[in-house]
């Protein structure tokens, strides 16, 4: 009897010790992390920046290219003159309808659609003027090319009337939209859109019927460089440096062909 009662004892004890162990190796192992070395956390954090540059700068692109860079190109292309001319309101119309607002002198927003836009038409003559002085002027060889001048670069010229061209449109920008504040379509209008009022403006040589308010080559110029040029540097200049940390670049097909040649030279020795 006692030698039984052990027996069912050592039994229990053994079923208890064999259930342990099958629970052990149920649980999973935790393994321990490995510790990442100096080099990989340069890579790895080379790499996270890389990556925000790429999508940054491209991201950039969409942004700018239309709101900036596509206006500053066409302005650059419209080939506009240098210096202020006098421009003349002739008149203003306001109109209504989507059908009649095909384009607009000032819209404030490029995306929505127009149902009232504003038309003003001017005259303007082609020789420089000077708004301070209300004067026609000449100005000296070498004078400024850029659409900032300054009343050094003027010389006292005739008073004569201006010889008026054909009617032509005039912009607040070569879009005839923006956004406040640097687009304000209020000023706009006072500014510009009573008939009878004269101000400095700059007409395009590439079409003699587009007039605009202001124009500075130079601020255009800068806007190409800095909107444009530099995102597409960046961006593409993280992407040759990702392709060149993670992509195989080597030329291993020439490598495959050489053994293979080395192989059915040795074999046909044999």
């Amino acid at each position: 009897m006692l030698s039984s009662s052990s027996e069912l004892l050592l039994d229990q004890q053994q079923q208890e010790l064999r259930k342990r162990k099958l629970l052990e190796l149920a649980q999973p192992r935790k393994v321990p992390a490995p510790r990442r070395t100096c080099r990989q956390a340069v890579w790895f954090y080379a790499t996270s920046f890389l990556a925000a540059a790429v999508v940054g700068g491209g991201a950039a692109l969409l942004f700018l290219v239309p709101l900036y860079v596509d206006p500053a190109i066409s302005t650059l292309a419209a080939d506009f003159a240098p210096h202020p001319v006098r421009c003349v309101t002739v008149r203003r119309e306001e109109l209504s309808g989507i059908f009649n607002c095909t384009w607009s002198s000032c819209k404030e927003g490029c995306t929505s659609d127009m149902f009232h836009c504003l038309h003003v038409f001017v005259t303007y003559d082609t020789r420089p003027y000077n708004a301070t002085s209300g004067t026609f002027v000449t100005l000296p060889s070498g004078a400024g090319g850029g659409g900032n001048s300054t009343e050094e670069d003027y010389e006292a010229g005739s008073t004569e009337p201006p010889d008026v061209t054909e009617e032509a449109v005039l912009y607040d920008n070569i879009k005839g939209c923006g956004y406040p504040p640097e687009v304000d379509c209020d000023n706009f209008t006072k500014a510009y859109g009573e008939a009878g009022a004269a101000f400095p403006c700059f007409y395009s040589r590439e079409n003699r019927s587009v007039v605009l308010t202001h124009y500075d080559r130079d601020r255009h110029v800068a806007i190409i460089l800095h909107y444009f040029a530099v995102p597409f540097v960046v961006t593409l200049a993280a992407s040759a440096l990702l392709c060149a940390m993670h992509c195989d670049c080597r030329c291993n097909d020439g490598r495959e062909r050489r053994r293979r040649r080395r192989r059915s030279t040795v074999e046909d020795a044999r």
